[in-house]
């Protein structure tokens, strides 16, 4: 579902409309284009949310957000990589996934 710039001011509702759109500006957001404006999908929602919840509720600095929200994408962009990474295992022969597993396990004990 795709919401215009109102849309996600009246559902967001601590949220004011130049506050969005100083987000965009800023690089914090990156909405679709269409010919009537900004289009917001509801993953844009929940990091409005979460922008919302870092300068309102927890008072970061606007010299922070961009820090932690590219923290945060790194965190997904490698949870998206592990995830690919595990399917491409649970692929592989019963004896691979068990080579793996206890090449990882070594692995671990010897870092403790």
């Amino acid at each position: 579902m795709k919401f215009g710039e109102r849309e996600v001011v009246a559902t967001v509702r601590r949220l004011q409309l130049r506050e969005l759109r100083l987000w965009v500006r800023e690089g914090w957001l990156n909405p679709a284009e269409s010919e009537d404006g900004l289009l917001f999908d509801e993953l844009d929602v929940a990091r409005i949310r979460l922008i919302c919840d870092l300068r309102k509720e927890m008072a970061l600095s606007a010299d922070a957000i961009p820090v932690v929200l590219s923290l945060l994408d790194q965190v997904h962009g490698l949870r998206r990589e592990l995830r690919g990474l595990a399917e491409a295992v649970g692929q592989q022969p019963h004896e691979t996934r068990r080579a793996i597993v206890d090449a990882y396990r070594i692995r671990l004990s010897s870092q403790s």
